[in-house]
């Protein structure tokens, strides 16, 4: 036994969008924890990068491809999966890689879903279910990690932030949502599938708080070290720099999301992530700090 848990028996490692804004970070915590990863790519233009995020091998396949699948799952001993966002069959080929590795004899399964799965009236959160419920069916040693809003989304609007002194998000001002910094969904992902002590758990992933966009923008300020408003945008307006990458319908399931938001916000507990983690989670305000840090090199972040 080690002080954290019980090391995993097999450490080779098959990740799933590897190459994608948060499968990525995934990649060098297990490095870390001494796995051994294959990269699961689709364009080959990304090998390059998948190498350099720590992956000794790279699989070029589709989640829509059986036959990939099968030949990328060889000599497998776990699965990281986080599913394409908003893909209209994002359950199907969710399905399709549990099915797949429960063929490849695969042992552990970590699957990065998303917070409150069951709220049916958000699409892209109930997409989820039956691939939860494929695994709970199966006989791979599971982890499901539910992840509030990720902090890593405020990054884009940061540019704004910092030359018009306005964060502005597509719902109210005053609506509190949960959020989580991704590098630590990425930690207890790398935990739960190089140790054992997290295995068959679901868990809620959030930071300490559900700050409304005033207390952010007050972060902010903080930070920066001059005042910083907290404004507001339509959806669509919001939008139009990300109507290249998705469709209508995408755009749409998005936008149910920032109603809900608005309506009642984001529920959220912090238990679970400390208890994984071992540590407090990040902060938003940590958060925050390392992105002033960044636009400002003579701000650095505090400890």
């Amino acid at each position: 036994m080690t002080a954290r848990g019980k090391k995993a028996t097999g450490n080779r490692i098959l990740v799933v969008g590897a190459t994608g804004r948060f499968a990525g970070p995934v990649m060098p915590e297990l490095v870390r924890r001494g796995a051994v990863l294959r990269a699961l790519i689709r364009d080959q233009s990304n090998i390059g990068l998948a190498q350099s995020l720590g992956a000794r091998q790279v699989a070029v396949g589709d989640l829509r491809d059986r036959d990939s699948l099968d030949i990328a799952l060889q000599g497998v001993d776990g699965v990281f999966h986080l599913g394409p966002a908003f893909a209209p069959d994002e359950t199907a080929m969710g399905i399709a890689m549990v099915d797949a590795s429960v063929r490849a004899g695969v042992r552990k399964f970590l699957f990065s879903s998303v917070i409150q799965p069951t709220n049916t009236r958000l699409k892209n959160h109930a997409a989820k279910i039956p691939v939860e419920d494929a695994l709970y069916s199966s006989n791979l040693e599971y982890t499901i990690l539910h992840p509030a809003n990720f902090m890593q989304n405020i990054r884009s609007a940061w540019p704004t932030v910092v030359e018009q002194g306005v964060f502005s998000e597509p719902f109210p001002k005053t609506a509190r949502v949960a959020r989580v910094d991704y590098r630590d969904v990425a930690e207890v992902a790398a935990i739960a599938l190089t140790e054992d002590r997290l295995a068959y758990a679901s868990l809620e992933l959030c930071a300490d708080g559900r700050h409304n966009r005033e207390e952010i923008a007050e972060m902010m300020a903080k930070a920066l070290g001059r005042p910083i408003a907290a404004g507001e945008i339509g959806f669509h307006e919001w939008a139009a720099p990300a109507r290249a990458k998705y469709t209508e319908h995408q755009l749409g399931l998005l936008a149910k999301v920032y109603e809900h938001y608005a309506a009642v916000g984001l529920g959220g507990n912090s238990l679970s992530l400390r208890a994984a983690l071992g540590r407090e989670p990040r902060s938003l305000q940590s958060f925050i700090e390392e992105l002033a840090a960044g636009a400002n090199p003579r701000l650095q972040p505090h400890a």
